[in-house]
Protein backbone atom coordinates (compact mmCIF):
# COMPACT_ATOMS: atom_id res chain seq x y z
CA UNK A 1 0.00 0.00 0.00
CA UNK A 2 2.77 2.41 0.96
CA UNK A 3 4.69 1.51 -2.19
CA UNK A 4 1.73 2.26 -4.43
CA UNK A 5 1.18 5.58 -2.63
CA UNK A 6 4.85 6.43 -3.21
CA UNK A 7 4.54 5.95 -6.98
CA UNK A 8 1.20 7.78 -6.94
CA UNK A 9 2.67 10.81 -5.16
CA UNK A 10 5.84 10.86 -7.27
CA UNK A 11 5.82 13.37 -10.13
CA UNK A 12 5.78 11.99 -13.66
CA UNK A 13 9.14 13.54 -14.60
CA UNK A 14 10.84 11.72 -11.73
CA UNK A 15 9.56 8.32 -12.73
CA UNK A 16 10.40 9.14 -16.35
CA UNK A 17 14.12 9.79 -15.81
CA UNK A 18 14.39 6.95 -13.30
CA UNK A 19 13.05 4.58 -15.93
CA UNK A 20 15.55 6.00 -18.42
CA UNK A 21 18.41 5.39 -15.99
CA UNK A 22 17.28 1.79 -15.45
CA UNK A 23 17.14 1.30 -19.22
CA UNK A 24 20.63 2.78 -19.64
CA UNK A 25 22.01 0.51 -16.91
CA UNK A 26 20.53 -2.60 -18.51
CA UNK A 27 21.79 -1.53 -21.95
CA UNK A 28 25.26 -0.93 -20.48
CA UNK A 29 25.37 -4.36 -18.90
CA UNK A 30 24.16 -5.90 -22.12
CA UNK A 31 26.80 -4.02 -24.13
CA UNK A 32 29.46 -5.13 -21.64
CA UNK A 33 28.38 -8.77 -22.00
CA UNK A 34 28.29 -8.56 -25.81
CA UNK A 35 31.73 -6.95 -25.99
CA UNK A 36 33.24 -9.62 -23.77
CA UNK A 37 31.74 -12.43 -25.84
CA UNK A 38 32.80 -10.75 -29.08
CA UNK A 39 36.37 -10.21 -27.89
CA UNK A 40 36.54 -13.79 -26.61
CA UNK A 41 35.51 -15.09 -30.05
CA UNK A 42 38.02 -12.77 -31.73
CA UNK A 43 40.71 -14.05 -29.38
CA UNK A 44 40.03 -17.68 -30.32
CA UNK A 45 39.99 -16.74 -34.00
CA UNK A 46 43.31 -14.92 -33.64
CA UNK A 47 44.86 -17.93 -31.92
CA UNK A 48 43.95 -20.11 -34.89
CA UNK A 49 45.61 -17.75 -37.38
CA UNK A 50 49.31 -17.85 -38.26
CA UNK A 51 49.78 -14.13 -37.62
CA UNK A 52 51.15 -12.91 -34.30
CA UNK A 53 50.03 -9.29 -34.16
CA UNK A 54 46.29 -9.90 -34.41
CA UNK A 55 46.42 -11.99 -31.24
CA UNK A 56 48.41 -9.25 -29.47
CA UNK A 57 45.93 -6.53 -30.49
CA UNK A 58 42.88 -8.56 -29.42
CA UNK A 59 44.41 -9.47 -26.05
CA UNK A 60 45.37 -5.84 -25.48
CA UNK A 61 41.81 -4.68 -26.31
CA UNK A 62 39.94 -7.20 -24.19
CA UNK A 63 39.85 -5.55 -20.79
CA UNK A 64 40.09 -1.84 -21.76
CA UNK A 65 37.28 -2.15 -24.31
CA UNK A 66 35.07 -4.04 -21.86
CA UNK A 67 35.61 -1.31 -19.26
CA UNK A 68 34.97 1.33 -21.93
CA UNK A 69 31.42 0.00 -22.33
CA UNK A 70 30.82 0.28 -18.58
CA UNK A 71 32.40 3.73 -18.54
CA UNK A 72 30.13 4.99 -21.35
CA UNK A 73 27.04 3.65 -19.57
CA UNK A 74 28.07 5.25 -16.28
CA UNK A 75 28.73 8.53 -18.06
CA UNK A 76 25.29 8.52 -19.73
CA UNK A 77 23.65 7.70 -16.40
CA UNK A 78 25.37 10.59 -14.66
CA UNK A 79 24.36 12.91 -17.53
CA UNK A 80 20.78 11.86 -17.04
CA UNK A 81 20.96 12.49 -13.29
CA UNK A 82 22.68 15.82 -13.91
CA UNK A 83 19.70 17.08 -15.89
CA UNK A 84 17.32 16.57 -12.95
CA UNK A 85 19.51 17.10 -9.88
CA UNK A 86 21.87 19.74 -8.59
CA UNK A 87 24.91 18.24 -6.86
CA UNK A 88 28.39 19.66 -6.25
CA UNK A 89 29.84 16.58 -7.93
CA UNK A 90 28.46 17.27 -11.40
CA UNK A 91 30.67 20.24 -12.41
CA UNK A 92 33.61 17.80 -12.31
CA UNK A 93 31.84 15.27 -14.53
CA UNK A 94 33.36 16.44 -17.82
CA UNK A 95 37.01 16.44 -16.56
CA UNK A 96 36.47 13.00 -14.99
CA UNK A 97 35.09 11.72 -18.29
CA UNK A 98 38.18 12.96 -20.15
CA UNK A 99 40.44 11.47 -17.49
CA UNK A 100 38.75 8.10 -17.87
CA UNK A 101 39.18 8.12 -21.65
CA UNK A 102 42.90 9.00 -21.32
CA UNK A 103 43.48 6.29 -18.70
CA UNK A 104 41.71 3.63 -20.77
CA UNK A 105 43.67 4.57 -23.89
CA UNK A 106 46.99 4.55 -21.99
CA UNK A 107 46.06 1.18 -20.47
CA UNK A 108 45.40 -0.20 -23.94
CA UNK A 109 48.76 1.06 -25.27
CA UNK A 110 50.71 -0.39 -22.34
CA UNK A 111 48.99 -3.76 -22.77
CA UNK A 112 49.61 -3.60 -26.53
CA UNK A 113 53.34 -3.02 -25.97
CA UNK A 114 53.57 -5.97 -23.56
CA UNK A 115 51.54 -8.31 -25.76
CA UNK A 116 53.49 -7.18 -28.84
CA UNK A 117 56.77 -7.99 -27.11
CA UNK A 118 55.51 -11.47 -26.21
CA UNK A 119 54.26 -11.97 -29.78
CA UNK A 120 57.65 -11.07 -31.27
CA UNK A 121 59.44 -13.41 -28.86
CA UNK A 122 56.99 -16.22 -29.69
CA UNK A 123 57.60 -15.66 -33.39
CA UNK A 124 61.38 -15.89 -33.03
CA UNK A 125 61.14 -18.98 -30.81
CA UNK A 126 58.78 -20.73 -33.22
CA UNK A 127 60.98 -20.00 -36.23
CA UNK A 128 64.24 -20.68 -34.35
CA UNK A 129 65.72 -17.34 -35.41
CA UNK A 130 68.27 -15.60 -33.20
CA UNK A 131 67.10 -12.47 -31.39
CA UNK A 132 68.42 -10.06 -28.77
CA UNK A 133 66.20 -10.40 -25.69
CA UNK A 134 68.00 -7.60 -23.86
CA UNK A 135 67.35 -5.04 -26.58
CA UNK A 136 63.71 -6.09 -26.86
CA UNK A 137 63.21 -5.70 -23.10
CA UNK A 138 64.87 -2.28 -23.16
CA UNK A 139 62.75 -1.03 -26.06
CA UNK A 140 59.52 -2.33 -24.47
CA UNK A 141 60.33 -0.71 -21.12
CA UNK A 142 61.21 2.56 -22.83
CA UNK A 143 57.94 2.56 -24.78
CA UNK A 144 55.89 1.83 -21.65
CA UNK A 145 57.71 4.59 -19.80
CA UNK A 146 57.04 7.00 -22.69
CA UNK A 147 53.30 6.17 -22.69
CA UNK A 148 53.15 6.64 -18.91
CA UNK A 149 54.88 10.04 -19.03
CA UNK A 150 52.72 11.32 -21.91
CA UNK A 151 49.52 10.07 -20.24
CA UNK A 152 50.54 11.79 -16.99
CA UNK A 153 51.14 15.09 -18.78
CA UNK A 154 47.78 14.84 -20.58
CA UNK A 155 46.04 14.09 -17.27
CA UNK A 156 47.67 17.10 -15.64
CA UNK A 157 46.64 19.31 -18.57
CA UNK A 158 43.08 17.97 -18.30
CA UNK A 159 42.96 18.83 -14.61
CA UNK A 160 44.01 22.37 -15.40
CA UNK A 161 47.62 22.08 -14.31
CA UNK A 162 50.01 23.94 -16.61
CA UNK A 163 52.30 21.42 -18.29
CA UNK A 164 54.80 24.19 -19.04
CA UNK A 165 54.96 24.98 -15.34
CA UNK A 166 55.46 21.35 -14.50
CA UNK A 167 58.31 21.07 -16.99
CA UNK A 168 59.86 24.26 -15.65
CA UNK A 169 59.58 22.94 -12.12
CA UNK A 170 61.18 19.72 -13.32
CA UNK A 171 64.22 21.67 -14.47
CA UNK A 172 64.60 23.36 -11.09
CA UNK A 173 63.47 20.50 -8.91
CA UNK A 174 65.45 18.00 -10.93
CA UNK A 175 68.60 19.03 -9.12
CA UNK A 176 67.05 18.44 -5.71
CA UNK A 177 65.55 15.15 -6.83
CA UNK A 178 68.89 14.16 -8.34
CA UNK A 179 70.72 14.72 -5.06
CA UNK A 180 68.02 12.95 -3.07
CA UNK A 181 67.86 9.96 -5.40
CA UNK A 182 71.39 9.84 -6.77
CA UNK A 183 71.74 6.13 -6.03
CA UNK A 184 68.46 5.39 -7.79
CA UNK A 185 69.51 7.45 -10.81
CA UNK A 186 72.97 5.85 -10.82
CA UNK A 187 71.37 2.40 -10.93
CA UNK A 188 68.95 3.53 -13.65
CA UNK A 189 71.75 4.82 -15.89
CA UNK A 190 73.82 1.76 -14.99
CA UNK A 191 71.00 -0.43 -16.29
CA UNK A 192 70.78 1.76 -19.40
CA UNK A 193 74.51 1.26 -20.05
CA UNK A 194 74.08 -2.50 -19.69
CA UNK A 195 71.32 -2.41 -22.31
CA UNK A 196 73.45 -0.27 -24.64
CA UNK A 197 76.90 -1.85 -24.16
CA UNK A 198 75.58 -5.39 -23.59
CA UNK A 199 78.57 -6.79 -21.67
CA UNK A 200 76.30 -9.68 -20.71
CA UNK A 201 72.79 -10.93 -21.37
CA UNK A 202 70.18 -12.99 -19.58
CA UNK A 203 71.45 -16.56 -19.32
CA UNK A 204 75.16 -15.63 -19.42
CA UNK A 205 77.61 -16.84 -16.79
CA UNK A 206 79.51 -13.84 -15.45
CA UNK A 207 82.09 -13.27 -12.73
CA UNK A 208 83.97 -10.31 -11.34
CA UNK A 209 87.58 -10.54 -10.19
CA UNK A 210 87.01 -7.35 -8.16
CA UNK A 211 83.98 -8.58 -6.18
CA UNK A 212 82.57 -11.91 -5.06
CA UNK A 213 80.11 -11.96 -7.95
CA UNK A 214 79.72 -15.12 -9.99
CA UNK A 215 76.74 -16.94 -11.43
CA UNK A 216 74.13 -16.98 -14.19
CA UNK A 217 72.27 -13.77 -15.06
CA UNK A 218 68.52 -14.29 -14.58
CA UNK A 219 67.11 -10.78 -14.94
CA UNK A 220 68.36 -7.30 -15.81
CA UNK A 221 66.10 -4.63 -14.35
CA UNK A 222 66.34 -0.87 -14.34
CA UNK A 223 67.70 -0.85 -10.78
CA UNK A 224 68.94 -4.37 -9.98
CA UNK A 225 70.41 -7.32 -11.82
CA UNK A 226 69.51 -10.75 -10.41
CA UNK A 227 72.27 -13.36 -10.59
CA UNK A 228 71.80 -17.00 -9.61
CA UNK A 229 74.99 -18.21 -7.93
CA UNK A 230 76.27 -21.74 -8.37
CA UNK A 231 74.86 -22.75 -4.98
CA UNK A 232 71.45 -21.65 -6.36
CA UNK A 233 71.12 -18.53 -4.23
CA UNK A 234 69.82 -15.29 -5.79
CA UNK A 235 72.30 -12.41 -5.76
CA UNK A 236 70.88 -8.91 -6.34
CA UNK A 237 73.50 -6.48 -7.65
CA UNK A 238 72.74 -2.73 -8.11
CA UNK A 239 73.35 -1.78 -11.73
CA UNK A 240 75.64 1.08 -10.72
CA UNK A 241 78.11 -1.52 -9.42
CA UNK A 242 78.87 -2.71 -12.95
CA UNK A 243 80.14 0.76 -13.88
CA UNK A 244 82.99 0.50 -11.35
CA UNK A 245 84.08 -3.15 -11.55
CA UNK A 246 85.58 -5.43 -14.15
CA UNK A 247 83.18 -8.10 -15.38
CA UNK A 248 84.30 -11.32 -17.04
CA UNK A 249 81.86 -13.15 -19.28
CA UNK A 250 83.01 -16.77 -19.62
CA UNK A 251 79.84 -17.59 -21.59
CA UNK A 252 81.33 -15.75 -24.58
CA UNK A 253 84.70 -17.50 -24.56
CA UNK A 254 85.81 -19.03 -27.84
CA UNK A 255 87.72 -21.97 -26.33
CA UNK A 256 88.83 -23.40 -23.02
CA UNK A 257 92.52 -23.73 -22.23
CA UNK A 258 94.50 -26.73 -21.01
CA UNK A 259 97.73 -25.58 -19.38
CA UNK A 260 99.54 -28.27 -17.38
CA UNK A 261 103.11 -28.92 -16.26
CA UNK A 262 104.18 -32.59 -16.16
CA UNK A 263 107.43 -33.97 -14.79
CA UNK A 264 109.42 -37.13 -15.49
CA UNK A 265 112.37 -38.57 -13.57
CA UNK A 266 115.94 -37.38 -14.14
CA UNK A 267 116.76 -41.00 -14.98
CA UNK A 268 114.50 -40.64 -18.05
CA UNK A 269 116.23 -37.55 -19.43
CA UNK A 270 117.14 -39.27 -22.71
CA UNK A 271 113.44 -40.02 -23.29
CA UNK A 272 112.22 -36.44 -22.90
CA UNK A 273 112.44 -35.50 -26.59
CA UNK A 274 110.44 -38.46 -27.99
CA UNK A 275 107.85 -38.05 -25.23
CA UNK A 276 107.36 -34.38 -26.08
CA UNK A 277 107.02 -35.17 -29.79
CA UNK A 278 104.51 -37.96 -29.13
CA UNK A 279 102.40 -35.75 -26.84
CA UNK A 280 102.28 -32.97 -29.43
CA UNK A 281 101.33 -35.43 -32.17
CA UNK A 282 98.57 -36.84 -29.95
CA UNK A 283 97.15 -33.38 -29.32
CA UNK A 284 97.19 -32.43 -33.01
CA UNK A 285 95.23 -35.57 -33.89
CA UNK A 286 92.80 -35.30 -30.96
CA UNK A 287 89.25 -34.57 -32.24
CA UNK A 288 88.43 -32.28 -29.29
CA UNK A 289 91.52 -30.05 -29.57
CA UNK A 290 91.32 -26.85 -31.63
CA UNK A 291 94.52 -26.98 -33.69
CA UNK A 292 93.85 -23.53 -35.17
CA UNK A 293 94.82 -22.08 -31.78
CA UNK A 294 98.23 -22.07 -30.13
CA UNK A 295 99.46 -25.59 -29.37
CA UNK A 296 102.75 -25.97 -27.49
CA UNK A 297 104.47 -28.93 -25.85
CA UNK A 298 108.00 -28.13 -24.66
CA UNK A 299 110.58 -29.19 -22.08
CA UNK A 300 111.05 -26.08 -19.98
CA UNK A 301 112.43 -26.67 -16.47
CA UNK A 302 114.94 -28.58 -14.34
CA UNK A 303 112.81 -28.96 -11.23
CA UNK A 304 114.23 -30.13 -7.89
CA UNK A 305 113.04 -33.71 -8.39
CA UNK A 306 111.85 -33.84 -12.01
CA UNK A 307 112.37 -32.74 -15.57
CA UNK A 308 109.30 -30.72 -16.48
CA UNK A 309 107.55 -30.16 -19.79
CA UNK A 310 104.38 -28.13 -20.25
CA UNK A 311 101.27 -28.63 -22.35
CA UNK A 312 99.49 -25.54 -23.66
CA UNK A 313 96.46 -26.03 -25.91
CA UNK A 314 92.77 -25.18 -26.34
CA UNK A 315 89.69 -27.35 -26.56
CA UNK A 316 86.92 -26.85 -29.08
CA UNK A 317 84.20 -27.03 -26.47
CA UNK A 318 83.40 -24.21 -24.07
CA UNK A 319 81.06 -26.31 -21.94
CA UNK A 320 82.50 -26.57 -18.44
CA UNK A 321 81.43 -30.19 -17.89
CA UNK A 322 82.52 -31.43 -21.32
CA UNK A 323 85.82 -29.58 -21.01
CA UNK A 324 86.79 -31.59 -17.94
CA UNK A 325 86.03 -34.84 -19.75
CA UNK A 326 88.31 -33.77 -22.62
CA UNK A 327 91.02 -32.67 -20.20
CA UNK A 328 90.84 -35.99 -18.36
CA UNK A 329 91.21 -37.87 -21.63
CA UNK A 330 94.23 -35.75 -22.64
CA UNK A 331 96.00 -36.26 -19.30
CA UNK A 332 95.41 -40.01 -19.33
CA UNK A 333 96.80 -40.21 -22.86
CA UNK A 334 99.91 -38.27 -21.74
CA UNK A 335 100.47 -40.73 -18.90
CA UNK A 336 100.11 -43.58 -21.40
CA UNK A 337 102.71 -41.99 -23.70
CA UNK A 338 105.17 -41.60 -20.81
CA UNK A 339 104.76 -45.25 -19.82
CA UNK A 340 104.96 -46.43 -23.45
CA UNK A 341 108.45 -44.89 -23.67
CA UNK A 342 109.61 -46.74 -20.57
CA UNK A 343 109.63 -43.59 -18.45
CA UNK A 344 107.80 -42.70 -15.28
CA UNK A 345 106.13 -39.61 -13.98
CA UNK A 346 108.29 -38.04 -11.29
CA UNK A 347 107.45 -38.10 -7.61
CA UNK A 348 108.78 -35.57 -5.09
CA UNK A 349 112.09 -37.06 -3.89
CA UNK A 350 115.11 -35.95 -1.85
CA UNK A 351 118.76 -37.07 -2.04
CA UNK A 352 120.88 -37.09 1.16
CA UNK A 353 124.67 -36.95 0.79
CA UNK A 354 126.44 -38.48 3.83
CA UNK A 355 129.86 -37.21 4.93
CA UNK A 356 132.74 -39.61 4.33
CA UNK A 357 133.04 -42.23 7.03
CA UNK A 358 129.37 -42.25 8.00
CA UNK A 359 126.94 -44.95 6.93
CA UNK A 360 123.32 -45.81 7.46
CA UNK A 361 122.77 -48.96 9.46
CA UNK A 362 119.80 -51.27 8.87
CA UNK A 363 116.85 -50.86 11.18
CA UNK A 364 117.42 -52.59 14.52
CA UNK A 365 117.01 -52.18 18.23
CA UNK A 366 117.35 -48.84 19.89
CA UNK A 367 120.68 -49.86 21.50
CA UNK A 368 122.15 -50.71 18.15
CA UNK A 369 121.26 -47.27 16.82
CA UNK A 370 122.79 -45.37 19.77
CA UNK A 371 126.50 -44.37 19.71
CA UNK A 372 128.82 -46.59 21.82
CA UNK A 373 129.39 -43.80 24.29
CA UNK A 374 125.67 -43.85 25.21
CA UNK A 375 125.34 -47.61 25.64
CA UNK A 376 125.83 -49.34 28.98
Amino acid sequence: MELSRLFTDTPDWVTSWLVQIVVIVFLTLGLHFILRRLLSRLHHTALDSHAYWDDAVVKALQRPLAFLGLFIGLSLTLDMVKQHAELALFPALDPVRRLGIVLLFAWFLIRLIREGEEAIIAKYEDTGEAYDRITMDAVAKFLRLTVTVIATLVLLQTLGVSVAGVLAFGGIGGLAIGFAAKDLLANFFGGLMIYLDRPFAVGDWIRSPDREIEGDVEQIGWRLTRIRTFDKRPLYVPNATFATIAVENPSRMLNRRIYETIGIRYDDANKMEPIVRAVEQMLRSHPEIDTSRILMVNFNAFAPSSLDFFVYTFTKTTSWTHFHKVKQDVLLKILGIIESHGAQAALPTSTIHMPEGLSVQPAGSAEELLPHSQTR
